[in-house]
């Protein structure tokens, strides 16, 4: 029974890591897959996984391709700053960027400069109101870079964390992974809910 079960645990560590890294960096791009959710996921099953550095692999597979699927989407954005048409990209960025959010990131990229960027990872849909904020400041690919980089990390431990707590709480994996991905889901739309409460007491 073991020779049978190595092999399988290595094919799905194989395919795994690789379909991490794609839909992250997808998710990067394309800011409507849940890639949190994603690497809280990931991050029970290397939980419950005996094999050793798991949830390593883990982590550097979502923080790299967090930062890769940004830088590209920055590099984009920058493009269509550049064009007179504008581009795809920079609408779609536009597009998820509301103008008081904009307006909020703006100030506050101003006031406190890379530390917004790494904290906009961690705030549910504050990701791209700051890029957006960064692009229309300017910001060279190098400076973006430099606070990219520990807000993917920051984002890459946060979710591994809930997917760890998620992980022990269940024998099951996929006890841990619904538990991790219900967390995730109220953490992404907590935000919202809120301002929807705090509306009808400010009229």
């Amino acid at each position: 029974m073991v020779p049978t079960v190595a092999p399988t645990a290595s094919a799905q560590q194989a395919l795994g890591y690789p379909s991490l890294f794609l839909l992250v960096l997808i998710g990067a791009l394309v800011p409507v897959v849940p890639t949190g959710a994603l690497v809280s996921s990931a991050a029970v099953v290397a939980f419950h996984q005996t094999a050793p550095l798991t949830l390593a692999l883990v982590f550097v597979t979502a923080s790299t391709a967090a930062f890769l699927g940004d830088m590209a989407l920055y590099w984009l954005g920058r493009r269509g700053m550049k064009s007179k048409n504008g581009s795809r990209w920079l609408e779609a960025i536009r597009s998820r960027a509301p103008e008081e959010r904009l307006a909020q990131s703006q100030e506050k990229l101003a006031d406190h400069g890379v530390a917004v960027l790494v904290l906009s990872r961690l705030v549910p849909a504050g990701r791209i109101p700051v890029m957006l904020a960064c692009l229309m400041a300017e910001w060279p690919m190098r400076r973006f870079a430099r606070g990219n980089l520990p807000a993917c990390l920051a984002w890459a431990v946060t979710y591994q964390v809930i997917g760890i707590l998620g992980g022990s709480l269940f024998r099951e994996p996929w006890e841990g992974v619904v538990a991790a991905v219900a967390l995730t889901v109220v953490i992404s739309a907590a935000p919202s809910v809120w301002k929807r409460i705090r509306r009808p007491a400010k009229a």
